[in-house]
């Protein structure tokens, strides 16, 4: 990872995509690493699509239990682009972004699970018939 920005930004050192493409885990300069689900990854997505233009339209998106990731796409120096299997594909997570989502992983996690069951939705994807 060439043509460093800064030396107080989380630089990535790792970044790989488990075999049954589920997971993708993350080593950072500074000795952390995280073990990102797809799913979190993709209920975090920092695309418009899920988080708005403002806190007030940040969408839940319930159903994705299952989802792998498909691909991962630099983007620059500074982030990479996920295409899930379930075909979003907007969302650019910075280096910054997902250290964020490392550090914060279990406090997002536990409320989106919250803010699934207060709307009465589900991680799993709907079976079709």
């Amino acid at each position: 990872m060439a043509d460093r920005p800064s030396q107080t930004r989380p630089w990535p050192t790792e970044l790989r995509l488990h075999k049954d493409r589920r997971a993708l885990a993350v080593a950072f300069e500074d000795g952390t690493r995280f073990t990102l689900a797809a799913e979190y990854l993709r209920v975090e997505s920092p695309s418009a699509e899920v988080q708005g233009h403002n806190p007030d339209e940040r969408k839940l998106v319930p159903g994705k239990r299952e989802v792998g990731i498909m691909e991962i796409h630099p983007v620059g120096n500074y982030a990479v682009r996920l295409v899930f299997d379930d075909l979003h594909s907007t969302g650019i997570y910075s280096w910054d972004y997902l250290h964020q989502l490392g550090r914060e992983q279990e406090s997002r996690m536990a409320r989106y699970l919250e803010e699934l069951a207060a709307k009465g939705l589900t991680r799993d994807p709907m079976r079709r018939s």
